[in-house]
């Protein structure tokens, strides 16, 4: 869990804004959502970090189950290293190879 929280840190603090921030930032400024935008919201595409997939295996086969019983039946995933991860997601988390 403590490596899983240091790269879901790592990818969403920023200490620079990267090119493209101003345009977010713009966007932000100018529209009337409800709820309050995080940085985190911007760090990874399409509000990848939304399901909470963050974790031990366990904790993901618990989240992973929990969306099951909502009626889920298709996951999108998006990792880096692609393939090396899909394939630990599916030894670890789906208990599969």
């Amino acid at each position: 869990e403590a490596e899983a929280k240091r790269e879901l840190e790592r990818i969403t603090s920023v200490t620079e804004l990267p090119a493209g921030y101003a345009n977010f930032d713009q966007w932000l400024s100018g529209t009337q959502l409800e709820r309050e935008l995080k940085i985190q919201e911007y760090s990874v595409s399409n509000r990848g970090l939304r399901p909470n997939l963050v974790g031990t295996p366990e904790q993901l086969k618990e989240r992973v189950a929990e969306y099951e019983a909502a009626g889920l039946d298709l996951l999108l995933l998006q990792m880096s290293p692609q393939a090396e991860e899909m394939e630990r997601f599916a030894a670890q988390v789906m208990g599969t190879t």
